[in-house]
């Protein structure tokens, strides 16, 4: 039986740039899978189906919350999002680490219901630059915008709740900061243990 994985979440207030550095993560971590959640919003241009998200109706995703479907499930800006709990527990099983890229709401869901889950809160460097990676998509409104960076000190807000900071200013930098969390997790005693059964029985025979 393989070491199961860990379940780690990763929340930011949008545009601090979490998507791309878990993207980026996902790629050079041969272990690691990133969840792709059910949700209700707009498709936007550039993505796919099944990919980016699964994009759903909102009575198609009551119905799945109504089942028990969603490990996690938050309404952020209007829109509904959640993630699979089969999905995730099959990749857990098989030893694979899942990334949850979700809003503080979602992280503390998890956190609940998943004690030994690894939290992390990437955090921008400041306002301004918030504000300009915003702006610089070129895919929201100015009233989104606006109201992103509204939300965005609120959010900001509940970074006390995650175990792991990380300050988003290089991106190189913050990518290595991730990974050094998730190499430390495979590390722990109790991962050891599982990982190393046969040299710790040989050492203390």
């Amino acid at each position: 039986m393989s070491t199961p994985g860990t379940l780690f979440t990763v929340s930011a207030p949008s545009g601090a740039g979490k998507t791309s550095l878990v993207n980026a993560l996902a790629q050079e971590h041969a272990s690691v899978c990133v969840s792709v959640s059910h949700t209700t919003r707009p498709m936007r241009p550039g993505e796919q189906d099944g990919v980016n998200y699964h994009f759903v109706t909102e009575a198609a995703f009551h119905e799945m919350a109504t089942r028990g479907a969603f490990l996690e499930q938050a309404r952020v800006f209007g829109n509904y999002y959640g993630t699979s709990q089969e999905w995730v527990e099959q990749q857990l099983h098989s030893g694979i680490d899942v990334i949850l890229e979700i809003d503080w709401q979602g992280a503390e869901q998890i956190k609940r219901l998943r004690p030994d889950s690894i939290s992390i809160f990437i955090l921008p460097p400041s306002r301004d630059t918030l504000q300009q990676r915003l702006l610089s998509r070129g895919q929201d409104e100015k009233a989104v915008i606006a109201d992103r960076m509204a939300q965005a000190v609120a959010e900001i807000s509940h970074y006390p709740e995650a175990d792991f900071l990380v300050v988003n200013d290089s991106f190189d930098t913050a990518l290595d900061e991730l990974l050094c969390i998730m190499r430390s997790q495979r590390l722990s005693t109790p991962k050891q243990v599982l990982a190393q059964k046969t040299l710790l029985t040989e050492l203390l025979s």
